[in-house]
């Protein structure tokens, strides 16, 4: 009788734990239907892509991965490959990505069930009883149904943060490289007009000698010397911060390139030894995909919806299922005999009723954040058209000044040597000299800022496209910026 009454049991267990598997089954085919239903959209950006920069003209040709290659210094290029690998700030970013992912693995861990191991053994003897054994070993398991979505969303919400982390990456690599060619053009320039000034001061002392000597034969006054003294006092003081401004340059690139400034050395070259690589924008629509601030803040954006999505699911019920399965027993070689076979199996609904409006507060709270980054969206797809224009502006006045400014240089080294020819044969005044001086020697470091402000340029219209970016797809067709 005792053996019908346990197998009768046996059965009744089976059967209501196969009654509750089909439930658990059940849910989990509703929860999918349900995520698939609630999943929202993202929304379409409320901005107006312009068809073509006002600036730039020409096909649009994505640059070489490697774009910095086209300044043509061999130096310039092993820096910024340095810089890539040894920087400090893309070490930091690097690491923002794996606290991302980790992050992404912990809000995702609710997605899946919990089985844990439990395991004693106890002896007790009460005062005046028997002393007793008890052995168990136990799998406890437990699982949330993400009946509407919540845990999905909220995984979904941090799976695209690291999607974030990963585009800010880019962004600092892009800041790096940018800043690296920076300071080595400030670098070369400083080398430009130190070696400029240095021959402006040959040439103002060479005119200074020329004055003493007419001053010695009484054809020059006092005054012409002190005035042509005074010039060359003027040229030998721009040396020092000259100096200054290179060795500081240098100091920034060691750091850039993750080395203690001591000991760190830039050989440098000539300004003009620089090539001008060339450059097309493209079109606007493609920086939507260039720039990795955009992509950055577009990920955020959709880490916002599924946020939203989250905040809204959890107004609803809670399905949990909980379970537990093993062995108990008094003897440790009965352990595992099955009539000392246990389990308890659960279903647990949880249902929010009043919360102090916390949970109202929480999707509110989603919702602004993700209005905010809406805004934040379309303000730097705007910011990055108007840094590209700006970029292309700058490149085209830049060159015009340049042209400029070497005609000035031309017209002011003839004039120059014209004086100092006919003051040598004393049939001009000093006063004329003086003047042609000035005008060579300002004209001469104008002509290096003007150089370097055009390299800087090309190198800003560099950073607002985003560096580089992969090319589009064989067969694709080309687009041409009208």
């Amino acid at each position: 009788m005792l053996e019908q009454v346990r197998s009768r049991a046996v059965v009744g267990g089976a059967t209501s734990f196969r009654r509750l598997f089909v439930l658990f089954l059940g849910l989990c085919l509703v929860q999918m239907l349900a995520g698939c239903i609630l999943r929202s959209e993202r929304p379409d950006v409320l901005l107006d892509i312009p068809p073509a920069y006002r600036a730039g003209r020409g096909v649009s040709a994505p640059p070489a991965l490697d774009w910095w290659r086209g300044f043509g210094s061999g130096e310039l290029t092993k820096l910024i490959e340095e810089a890539q690998t040894a920087n400090l700030d893309i070490g930091a970013a690097i690491a923002r990505i794996l606290q991302a992912d980790a992050q992404s693995k912990i809000t995702g861990a609710p997605l899946l069930p919990t089985l844990d191991f439990d395991g004693t053994a106890t002896k007790s003897k009460p005062p005046g009883g028997i002393e007793r054994e008890n052995y168990r070993v136990a799998l406890n398991a437990a699982y949330e149904i993400d009946f509407w979505g919540k845990n999905r969303a909220a995984s979904r919400a941090a799976q695209e943060i690291a999607v974030s982390t990963r585009f800010g990456k880019e962004v600092v690599v892009l800041s790096t490289i940018v800043s690296v060619a920076t300071a080595y053009f400030q670098v070369v320039s400083s080398q430009e007009r130190l070696r400029l000034a240095r021959q402006n001061l040959a040439a103002s002392t060479r005119v200074l000698t020329l004055v003493k000597q007419r001053f010695d034969a009484g054809t020059a006054s006092q005054l012409d010397v002190s005035q042509q003294e005074s010039l060359v006092a003027a040229v030998r003081a721009v040396i020092p911060l000259l100096d200054q401004t290179l060795r500081q340059n240098i100091v920034t690139l060691a750091v850039l390139i993750g080395r203690p400034p001591s000991g760190f050395t830039v050989k440098g070259g000539s300004l003009y030894g620089l090539r001008l690589p060339r450059v097309t924008p493209g079109l606007p629509s493609e920086l939507l995909f260039q720039r990795p601030d955009i992509r950055a803040a577009e990920a955020n954006l959709a880490s916002a919806d599924a946020s939203v999505e989250s905040a809204r699911a959890a107004f609803f019920p809670r399905i949990s299922l909980t379970g537990q399965g093993g062995y108990e027993s008094e003897a440790l070689k009965l352990l595992f005999r099955p009539e000392t076979a246990f389990y308890n199996l659960a279903v647990n609904v949880a249902q929010p009723l009043l919360d102090g409006f916390r949970l109202e507060g929480l999707l509110e709270l989603a919702k602004g954040r993700r209005l905010e980054l809406l805004k934040i969206y379309c303000q730097t797809i705007l910011v990055s058209f108007g840094d590209v224009e700006i970029a292309l502006i700058a490149i085209a006045d830049a060159a015009e000044r340049e042209r400029l400014q070497r005609q000035v240089v031309v017209s002011s080294r003839q004039a120059f040597e014209i004086a100092e020819t006919r003051l040598r044969e004393g049939t001009v005044d000093l006063v004329t000299v003086l003047q042609t001086q000035q005008t060579l020697f300002t004209a001469e470091d104008n002509s290096v800022i003007a150089r370097l402000a055009r390299l800087q340029a090309v190198l800003s219209l560099f950073q607002a496209l985003g560096g580089s970016w992969l090319p589009p797809p064989v067969g694709a067709n080309a687009n041409v910026t009208q």
